[in-house]
């Protein structure tokens, strides 16, 4: 555990914090009303306006990773204003998909989630699958942000974490944690989703304004005041917003596939995802369902395009810390410098303990929290929401059959409740399992940019959920047998395409005498394979009648293909390259090694997608077949 000086958060630091969040929660009940059933705990009652579920999207959007990590993007030598251009290009272009394509689809029935749709669409089991994988999705992308959350509390605020760490013997990041989880699940449980939307509306208006008191106290601190930071900013190329190198040429076309923060990757690849994003997963889609009409929901996605605004303030404040501490480079010394060199996350919460005036870093530390919060808050709503639907009242429907009797919404709302404190506890145990991966990963000699990380391990799954929705909505009279398999060989084809071993077996005897930490993506995909071949010959071999046992058999032949391409991706998929031998998200760089260069996130929901849709339509069935 790193150990720094104590911070500056004081007692009236505290003061401010404790004052926003009772505010803040006191407004949000309020506003939300009572709650006397799922349509009010859930949709909000189908009647938010427009306006504040607009607001709560772009919050949710905004997590503790743009507050910290996007900041850290700009800050170091190389960092500039490339990651903006995903969100005016593919932000744009996902938004208008979903207010022309997809909300107009989910308004056509009175549901709670895109999972409803695609079940009424594809059959039952499409229900199942889909929110299986919007569980995964959940549990990777949030606790990804919980665990970032987390990692910076711990540095703002170590006095008091380490006081009761002292006391309980229980490490300052797991209080952090603790404390995120229990805000966040108080938050959700009170009022449901309707608490949630307007908290996050209040919550993203104290995020820009933490945003806009960092810039002043940096535009005041400098000697030429803000014109200095534009001018050095400008000069040194921090500006740079678009990145145009095509690769084209030679070896150059490698890097289309290989760094993340491309034209082609903003124009084709974070599009697909963001659409997936927006429209699929029910992290944001049940913002959509809490509008009065699809008009009004239309509005509130488009309107949401205006958050990038935030992420290029946070750009800003990260090129403001670049010219801060060139100008006054004595001001990040001693452990505070060592923080930062060990992490570039680590700058702005260093700026923000160190430089901001007592009482407005209480209010910085608000806008983070308030971060973390809003996506926490909406994730667990959604995570309750959809295991109802899909766990919970499938079995009460078989009671209720048998004893001819209705579930009282009493009951639902407890198991409501009940199921928002269960992936609280979920979602802060998996951030503690992401903080032993980062850890691993760093003793490999492998460092994790924090960006990265939060926003690749949303597409292992994004992909999955939006080839669901297109084998719902386009005509392909397909039911949901086949995505069955094609959702897991999506993901680890996802997975295959991010992990690779550096070298092959020489020989099948050689594969398997070697030793488990050996050629161990290539034996997970392997192992995969096997479970996804032998579950479908089993499967296959129960169907009746047996012509249809013959169609399920000879389809065999497109399970073999999609496996086959996982394993050659696995082996394959991958170029060559240098990278630094260590670096920072900041841009620092070290000794240049030979690598095998994986192909970067904003790809991993196209190739995902593609393969879900592809052999879940190979390998389906015609509608209205059963399963």
């Amino acid at each position: 555990m790193m150990v720094l000086t104590l911070s500056t958060f004081g007692g009236w630091d505290w003061t401010v914090l404790g004052g926003y969040l009772l505010l803040t929660t006191w407004l949000g009940t309020a506003l939300a009303g009572k709650q006397r059933n799922l349509e009010d705990f859930f949709r909000g009652g189908g009647k938010l306006p427009w306006y504040a579920v607009s607001a709560s999207m772009i919050a949710t959007i905004i997590s503790a990773v743009t507050f910290v990590a996007v900041p850290a993007r700009a800050w170091g030598e190389t960092g500039d204003f490339t990651y903006l251009q995903f969100g005016i290009i593919a932000g744009l272009l996902a938004r208008l998909a979903v207010a022309g394509v997809l909300v107009p689809a989910y308004f056509r029935y009175n549901i709670y989630s895109p999972y409803d749709y695609m079940g009424r669409q594809l059959g039952e089991a499409a229900r199942s699958i889909t929110t299986a994988l919007f569980s995964l999705l959940g549990m990777l992308g949030q606790a990804a942000r919980v665990y970032l959350t987390a990692l910076i509390l711990e540095l703002l605020l170590q006095e008091p974490l380490g006081a009761l760490y002292d006391r309980t013997g229980i490490d300052p990041f797991t209080w952090s944690v603790i404390a995120v989880g229990l805000v966040a699940v108080l938050w959700t449980m009170v009022g449901g989703v309707a608490t949630v939307v307007w908290t996050d509306a209040m919550l993203f208006v104290v995020f820009v304004l933490g945003g806009m008191i960092a810039l002043a106290v940096i535009g005041t601190s400098l000697p030429d005041g803000f014109s200095q930071l534009v001018l050095e900013g400008w000069e040194a190329g921090k500006f740079r917003l678009w990145n145009l190198d095509l690769g084209l040429g030679g070896d150059d076309w490698r890097r289309v596939f290989t760094e993340p923060f491309t034209i082609w990757a903003a124009i084709f690849a974070v599009t697909f995802g963001s659409i997936g994003s927006y429209g699929t997963d029910q992290l944001l889609a049940q913002r959509i369902f809490c509008c009065k009409n699809a008009k009004h929901a239309k509005l509130a996605v488009l309107v949401s395009w205006v958050g990038e605004l935030v992420a290029a303030l946070m750009l800003l404040v990260g090129v403001g810390l670049w010219v801060f501490y060139r100008q006054f480079p004595e001001a990040l010394n001693g452990q505070w410098a060592e923080a930062v060199e060990r992490d570039a996350i680590y700058i702005f919460p260093v700026f923000i303990l160190t430089q901001v005036p007592v009482g407005l870093t209480g209010l910085i530390v608000a806008g983070i929290f308030a971060a973390a919060i809003s996506s926490l808050t909406s994730i667990l709503a959604a995570l309750a929401q959809t295991t109802l639907s899909a766990v919970y009242l499938p079995i009460r429907r078989v009671e209720q059959d048998r004893l001819a009797e209705a579930t009282p919404q009493r009951e639902l709302l407890w198991v409501s409740r009940a199921l928002v404190v269960f992936w609280g506890a979920a979602l802060c145990a998996m951030s503690l399992v992401v903080r032993e991966y980062v850890n691993s990963m760093r003793e490999a000699g492998k460092p994790v940019p924090f960006l990265d990380l939060a926003l690749g391990l949303s597409s292992y799954v994004i992909g999955a959920l939006l080839a669901a929705f297109l084998l719902a909505w386009l005509p392909l009279k397909k039911n949901a047998y086949g995505l069955l398999w094609s959702a897991p060989l999506s993901i680890f084809t996802v997975f295959a395409c991010r992990f690779h071993d550096q070298n092959l077996p020489s020989s099948f005897a050689n594969f398997f005498s070697s030793a488990p930490e050996d050629f161990w993506a290539l034996k997970i995909c392997g192992l995969v394979s096997v479970v996804l071949l032998v579950s479908w010959g089993i499967a296959a071999f129960l169907h009746r009648p047996r012509r249809r046992r013959s169609v399920l058999t000879a389809k065999t032949f497109w399970l073999v293909v999609g496996c086959a391409i996982m394993l050659l991706t696995t082996a394959f998929g991958w170029f060559d390259g240098a990278m630094p031998s260590s670096s920072l998200a900041g841009g620092a760089t070290g000794a240049m090694q030979q690598v095998k260069n994986s192909i970067a996130w904003p790809w991993y929901a196209p190739v995902g997608g593609i393969v879900a849709l592809v052999f879940g339509y190979l390998l389906g069935e015609p509608q209205g077949t059963e399963n």
